[in-house]
């Protein structure tokens, strides 16, 4: 197994600081929503017991995104949600939301695959530009439920355009940034 494909170790200690085993320092619970949006899986375990505090933590960092504004889940599903608890063995609940983010993640990669395919815009000047930019905001949007996102181009990678060809590129963007933002 490879080393990204291991869960990150976090440790939790008596003084409830994490530990994160593979850079040895601590980490806080947004550094794990960070580890998380990056496609890592984590594991928290107390250093003590040897109990698994995983599905503890991975709620209190949702309840604490919910609590500053950062609302994704609407009042019916939390509502749906608390009933579900009260449903003996938990209903459905559980299978149906894996298999629906399971859709979510295949969807999302094969949207991509097709936006690079099919789209004849592709071969139009600032098209990677304007790509990475909608990658960014899907990620985002999805709290990087897909790990398989093509990275932007490397910071200091040499470009071939010349600088006219540049602030052409940057006038088309800012042209189809607009007419997005009135699709939508």
């Amino acid at each position: 197994m490879s080393e990204q494909e291991k869960p990150l170790l976090i440790k939790r200690y008596a003084s409830r600081r994490l530990y994160n085993t593979e850079t040895s320092d601590y980490v806080t619970l947004e550094d794990i929503a960070g580890f998380i949006r990056d496609g890592r899986e984590v594991q928290i375990i107390d250093l003590k017991t040897g109990d698994d505090l995983t599905r503890q933590y991975l709620l209190q960092i949702i309840a604490e995104h919910e609590s500053r504004g950062e609302n994704v889940l609407p009042v019916n599903v939390l509502n749906d949600l608390v009933r579900s608890y009260m449903v003996p063995g938990g209903g459905m609940m559980p299978q149906f939301l894996q298999s629906s983010f399971e859709m979510l993640r295949e969807n999302q990669t094969k949207m991509m695959e097709n936006m690079n395919a099919m789209n004849p815009m592709s071969q139009m000047p600032g098209f990677d530009a304007l790509q990475a930019q909608q990658q960014a905001f899907l990620k985002a949007m999805t709290g990087g439920l897909s790990g398989n996102w093509s990275a932007p181009e490397a910071e200091g990678e040499e470009t071939e355009k010349p600088k006219e060809d540049l602030a052409d590129i940057k006038k088309q963007l800012a042209d189809l940034q607009q007419k997005l933002s009135k699709l939508s």
